[in-house]
């Protein structure tokens, strides 16, 4: 479906992007995210050629319950579709607030019911081969010093710590406490959590440090970032991703894995050695307990698996 490209000129969705980032905290993509999908369902009702202020009171249940029928027609997916309706749900929450409109034409409407799917997650092997991979490009001459080691401390510290690339990318060398093993990171809602270092991690981010410090000694300070790119510059989620596809590619492994599949592995790993799992949440920061549990399924999954591997009666 087209959108609208005079959205970001219309008075009220300006105003609610700003809400978005200031109130809700909301990430660059999830405000992205969030005005495409109004800008879809303005272009619905409106047409592609509307020009700003929309009349966003005029909009009736009828259009929402039209809109969604026509995105189900072409084929949206049961989870983009939740998301745009959601988008668009929020939204008219925030017109409502501001004595904009008087009705929310998308407040009972809340899409398809999704099955439930396990995160995929990567073996213990398969982590071990991709970690081992940046290091094995050194020996091998295939990349030089500086990148191999950023993308060895990148990776490793990933699977230690379970954190969001967008966790990992923020973190400053001043917020790394290498005696304890331990880094403050800013999660989501701007909440801090303390996260923890294994050994191969510190001995990782302590090898990138006097890599960089060899090349420029003023930006390995406390307030420097922890992890740039080739030319030190600021990195984005999108280029650790290219990194990891890299390293997948090379070990033979599936390149549908992500960054955040590491994250998945990290809490199931923990999780299949007897971790508790309220301490499992405090390391992935997550608000309540159920969105942890996901993960106990995968280790009963995994169980599931060597049972039937090696029970005699299976």
């Amino acid at each position: 479906m087209q959108t609208n490209p005079a959205i970001h000129q219309d008075p009220f969705v300006k105003e609610f992007e700003n809400y978005l980032m200031a109130e809700r905290s909301a990430s660059e993509n999830t405000r992205l995210g969030y005005t495409r999908d109004i800008a879809q369902f303005a272009t619905f009702k409106w047409g592609a050629a509307a020009e700003p202020p929309f009349a966003w009171r005029d909009a009736t249940e009828r259009d929402a319950r039209d809109f969604i029928a026509k995105l189900t027609k072409e084929g949206v997916k049961p989870a983009s579709l939740k998301r745009k309706i959601a988008a668009v749900r929020m939204l008219y929450r925030h017109l409502r607030r501001r004595g904009e409109v008087v009705d929310n034409p998308f407040a009972l409407l809340h899409g398809p019911r999704q099955p439930k799917s396990l995160p995929k997650i990567m073996s213990v092997k398969e982590i071990f081969a991709f970690l081992e991979q940046p290091l094995k490009d050194l020996e091998a001459g295939t990349t030089t010093e500086y990148p191999a080691r950023r993308d060895a401390a990148l990776f490793e510290f990933l699977y230690s710590t379970g954190c969001r690339i967008s966790e990992a990318i923020a973190v400053k060398w001043g917020e790394i406490d290498f005696r304890r093993g331990t880094v403050v990171v800013l999660g989501k809602g701007s909440k801090e959590r303390l996260v923890i270092l294994g050994r191969k991690a510190i001995d990782a981010l302590l090898a990138l440090r006097n890599t960089i410090r060899a090349r420029r000694s003023d930006i390995s300070g406390d307030e420097a970032d922890v992890f740039l790119s080739d030319r030190l510059e600021k990195i984005s989620s999108r280029f650790v991703e290219l990194r990891m596809k890299r390293y997948l590619a090379e070990a033979g492994l599936p390149q549908e894995l992500t960054p955040h599949k590491i994250r998945h592995s990290f809490a199931t790993h923990l999780l299949d050695a007897g971790a508790d799992l309220r301490s499992v949440q405090e390391m992935l920061g997550h608000a309540t307990l159920s969105t942890t549990q996901v993960y106990t399924h995968v280790s009963i999954e995994h169980l599931k698996d060597e049972y039937a591997k090696s029970h005699p009666r299976r």
